[in-house]
């Protein structure tokens, strides 16, 4: 019953001076809005990074050419070019947690039908490509092998590419482009993908044959990447170092030499793209928390003001018996209140600013119930942290010093 009264006591006062509580909430109210929102981005960009890679094929392997595959591809010019078509044959060969394989070149330049024209980019590959990429065809059919032995000029090509060289809506299966002044014949065309996470275009591609590419866009001998697909998403890990050592067998590396090649698996690139996600978000709600400790300060400042404001009302409290404890308690329930009250409109403000960020933004949100709770348990450590200075200062008056008080 005296906790109950308490409360009354404590809402009573915050009500009496609504505009001060409203302003001093504040601080606790952008803070908590500004974690949730910030920690709804760093989750939402976290799933779209996993789902768009995971929609590349989750069991995909990329091999590429040097130790680092951020650096320079090196072929021509005195560089040195570590891929070579004997590299995929030896892992097609030799591996047992490979499904699917296929070397890859690629290159820019023009795709032209009459007067319509648009850059884009080719990739050379064989029929195992759509499998390990798990894309379907929109209409038409892959090439086959014997269009890859013969080095046949047929393609598929993506939905951009369909908009802008056939802008009058006919139907591309069985016409004629030029990539690069070379004719194709468009066999195929690829189910519409979009843009992924990082803002490239799925669409705009022409795919053919590689040794099409090889020997009549690029005149090369060597291989931009080998692409691959694992038995299972489990089996990739094991995959990834069957296939490097594959490569180091067939480079003829010592123990001492490092690879002249990388390998990567999809959950690497997950991996590595969540944790640099992760770091941001940290960083975001670090930044975002600074809101909730200048909220408590504020919270602390009033309370000081509130002690200060009714010294005499405490003073007259405890004349006639109430204890120190009780006013510690009524002014550490007054300083909870409010920053739970902060908190309940910050989680709401919160969640509107996410909807507003995914709907008119088209930024990845994802709200996880453990930010609502943690921003909760916050506020109401903040208001034990900020109030119980005050609280305990009022309940340590006084009471004829408190009585004489003006």
């Amino acid at each position: 019953m005296r906790l109950l009264n308490l409360f009354k006591i404590a809402f009573k006062a915050i009500i009496l001076n609504k505009t001060r509580t409203l302003l001093t909430m504040l601080g606790i109210i952008i803070g908590v809005a500004s974690v949730i929102a910030m920690l709804a981005i760093g989750e939402g960009s976290k799933e779209s990074i996993r789902s768009t890679i995971s929609s590349m094929g989750s069991n995909m392997i990329t091999i590429r050419p040097g130790a680092d595959s951020r650096g320079p591809a090196r072929g021509s010019g005195g560089d040195v070019q570590t891929l070579v078509f004997k590299d995929y044959e030896e892992i097609k060969n030799n591996t047992k947690l490979i499904n699917y394989i296929t070397p890859v070149v690629n290159g820019g330049g023009q795709v032209i039908n009459g007067s319509n024209n648009w850059p884009s980019t080719i990739y050379g590959v064989n029929p195992d490509y759509l499998k390990i990429k798990v894309v379907d065809l929109q209409s038409g059919s892959m090439f086959t092998d014997n269009d890859v032995k013969t080095a046949s000029k047929v393609a598929l090509i993506g939905q951009t590419v369909v908009d802008n060289v056939f802008p009058d809506g006919r139907e591309p299966v069985g016409q004629m482009i030029r990539f690069n002044n070379i004719p194709f014949k468009v066999i195929g065309v690829l189910e519409e993908k979009g843009e992924n996470t990082f803002g490239q275009d799925q669409d705009d591609v022409v795919i053919a044959p590689y040794t099409t590419v090889q020997k009549r866009i690029l005149a090369i001998d060597y291989l931009n990447q080998i692409m691959a697909s694992a038995i299972s998403e489990d089996d990739a890990p094991d995959a990834v170092v069957e296939v490097t050592d594959i490569l180091r067998s067939q480079h003829k590396l010592s123990l001492a030499e490092e690879d002249d090649f990388s390998v990567r698996s999809m959950e690497e690139l997950i991996s590595t793209f969540s944790s640099t996600s992760e770091m941001l978000t940290i960083l975001l709600v670090a930044v975002a928390s600074i809101s909730l400790l200048i909220g408590g300060i504020g919270i602390m400042n009033i309370m000081y003001v509130s002690v200060k404001e009714r010294t005499k009302e405490i003073g007259l409290r405890m004349a006639v018996g109430g204890k120190g404890a009780d006013i510690l308690m009524q002014f550490l329930i007054e300083a909870i209140l409010i920053s739970l009250t902060g908190g309940l409109l910050g989680v709401i403000l919160g969640l509107g600013a996410t909807v507003f960020i995914e709907k008119f933004l088209n930024w990845p949100t994802s709200v996880a119930i453990y930010s609502i709770i943690v921003s909760f348990a916050v506020c109401a450590i903040t208001g034990i942290f900020f109030g119980w200075y005050p609280a305990r200062k009022a309940s340590a008056l006084d009471p004829i010093t408190a009585l004489r008080y003006e």
